[in-house]
C-alpha cells in the first residue's frame, strides 16, 4: 500500500495505548463491532463484522514507515483487509486504509469461559469519550454486538496490558452504559 493507514475501532481509539502520531477521527461504513472469542485468545475482544447498514466511529492512523509488520504483530489475532473506499476522514489526502478483523470462520460468540475484560472496555470507552464525546460513547454501545458476554471486573488488578486509569466520572459512565446494555 502506498501511504498506508489503518482504521482502529477499539482500544486503538484511545491514544494513550499507542504512539501513532498521525491519528485522525474517521468513520467506516459497512462494518459494526462485535464481542467475539477466538481460538487465538482466551478472552472476548472486539472485532469488526460486515454490516452494510452500519457506520462506526474510529481513528485512522498512519502506519509508521509503512511497516505493517509491527502492526500485524500487535493485531496478530486479526486479518488486515482493505477498507479504503469505506472510510470517511478529514485527512488532506487520500491514503490507503486497512481494517483489522478476525476471519469470519475464526471467531465465535462469547461464552462464560471467555469474558470481556472490564479493563479493556474501560480503555475503549475512554478513547471514544475523548475523541467523540458522550454521543460517541452512545454510538459505540449502539453499534457493538455481543453485550450478553460475561464481564470480568479486573479493574483492581488489570489483565489487559494497555489498561489505563479512569477518572471517577469515566468509571461511572462505563458502568452506566454497561448496565444498560447487559440488562436488556
Amino acid at each position: 500500500m502506498i501511504d498506508p493507514f489503518f482504521f482502529g475501532y477499539g482500544s486503538l481509539v484511545n491514544r494513550k495505548t499507542h504512539d501513532y502520531e498521525q491519528a485522525h477521527p474517521a468513520q467506516i461504513t459497512g462494518w459494526r463491532r462485535a464481542w467475539r472469542r477466538s481460538p487465538l485468545r482466551d478472552l472476548c475482544y472486539l472485532t469488526a463484522v460486515p454490516d452494510a447498514d452500519c457506520t462506526i466511529d474510529g481513528l485512522i492512523a498512519a502506519v509508521p514507515n509503512s511497516d505493517w509488520q509491527a502492526l500485524d504483530i500487535r493485531e496478530r489475532a486479526y486479518l488486515r483487509q482493505d477498507a479504503t473506499r469505506q472510510v470517511r476522514h478529514e485527512v488532506n489526502h487520500d491514503p490507503e486504509v486497512a481494517i483489522y478483523a478476525i476471519a469470519p470462520d475464526a471467531h465465535h460468540p462469547p461464552t462464560p469461559e471467555n469474558p470481556i475484560l472490564l479493563s479493556y472496555l474501560d480503555v475503549v470507552v475512554q478513547g471514544y469519550l475523548t475523541e467523540f464525546g458522550e454521543e460517541g460513547v452512545a454510538r459505540f454501545f449502539d453499534t457493538t454486538d455481543g453485550w450478553h458476554a460475561p464481564v470480568l471486573n479486573d479493574r483492581a488488578k488489570p489483565v489487559y496490558p494497555r489498561a489505563q486509569s479512569l477518572s471517577n466520572a469515566e468509571t461511572t459512565l462505563v458502568d452506566a452504559w454497561l448496565t444498560r446494555y447487559t440488562q436488556t
